[in-house]
């Protein structure tokens, strides 16, 4: 929490100064008490003690006090805010280690469910558009609020071929800048690219899904990463998949068959395009753990952290402890502190 005018908690001295004086006062009751030498008459004349009760309405107007103090200060916190408008690209991996079966009924299947989940939940005015990559990257589904086209196009996934990462990840940037202008048309000192993208564009990130290690393609991952740093672009990533999956690949020549096959996520390289880019990574070993990835996701890309002053807030608390206060010794006392 920040303060516009920090000097307006001084203010808040008042505070111990009112407890100290209500100490004192309470301190004079007591001799006031004694001096009354008749004490059987005294126990008849106050049927009843009002103990712990007599101090809760002067602990109330302290805590009003303290509120309003603090209000004055301007007090500022971190709010998250719903973002108005922005662009998500879901890179989605659909090699043939997708059809792994460690992660329930298969991985892609699971990666599936878990996207048509986050497209339910992601703000209505969001984009979303889709990439998939096995041996080659292929755009899916340019960016659009139509979540009718996203699901359809989530669902005509299926898995084959090898990982081409890197390609993926390039083609995802590409299709989020198709409105930049090209950098050998850009005027004489005017922005760069990049820089202009980063001013006609809404917000914009790369969700990636990946079961394993770029095997394929003319981009390796981690370039493919630089550029979207330097286009402020951040990518979460999200490993699919145990250290212990297994395929059944078909063994090329010598009369056909199949083989077992070990397709660990690669998460070292996930993580480092993350961590490039400004995303944040994740791993998801069971469709359980993926959906609440998703959720996450969802929630995190949706909302901004802005700071809000909140001085309403202080003063709504104070005008509540003050009514709390008064209510009470009317209640209790019959009387007004």
């Amino acid at each position: 929490m920040s303060f516009d005018w920090p000097l307006g908690l001084l203010a808040l001295i008042v505070v111990p100064m009112g407890i100290g004086l209500y100490l004192l006062a309470q301190r004079r009751r007591s001799k006031y008490a004694v001096r009354f030498t008749n004490l059987d008459l005294l126990a008849n004349v106050v049927q009843s003690r009002p103990n712990w009760k007599r101090h809760v309405p002067p602990a109330l107007f302290m805590l009003a006090v303290a509120a309003l103090a603090v209000s004055l200060a301007r007090p500022h916190a971190n709010v998250r805010v719903p973002k108005e408008e922005a662009t998500v690209m879901l890179v989605m991996d659909v090699s043939g280690s997708m059809a792994a079966t460690d992660v329930a009924p298969t991985r892609l299947q699971a990666a599936k469910t878990a996207a048509g989940s986050f497209l339910d939940h992601v703000p209505a005015k969001f984009r979303v558009g889709l990439v998939s990559f096995s041996s080659t990257a292929a755009l899916g589904l340019p960016p659009t609020t139509d979540r009718q086209l996203a699901h359809d196009a989530v669902d005509r996934l299926r898995s084959s071929g090898g990982t081409a990462m890197g390609d993926a990840l390039v083609l995802a940037l590409d299709t989020t800048l198709e409105t930049v202008p090209d950098i050998a048309t850009t005027p004489a000192g005017a922005q760069s690219a990049p820089e202009a993208a980063k001013g006609k564009r809404p917000p914009t990130v790369l969700l990636l899904l990946s079961d394993g290690a770029n095997t394929l393609g003319r981009t390796d991952p981690l370039d493919a990463a630089a550029q979207a740093k330097e286009l402020g672009i951040p990518v979460f990533t999200v490993a699919l998949g145990t250290q212990d999956g297994v395929v059944d690949a078909e063994i090329r020549g010598g009369g056909g068959g199949t083989r077992r096959v070990r397709v660990p996520p690669d998460e070292a390289t996930l993580k480092e395009i993350a961590s490039q880019t400004g995303g944040e990574f994740y791993s998801a070993l069971s469709n359980d753990q993926l959906q609440n990835v998703y959720k996450k996701l969802s929630s995190k890309i949706g909302y901004d952290t802005k700071q809000r002053e909140i001085s309403w807030a202080f003063g709504a608390a104070a005008g509540v402890f003050l009514l709390a206060g008064a209510g009470l010794s009317l209640a209790w006392f019959n009387r007004f502190p």
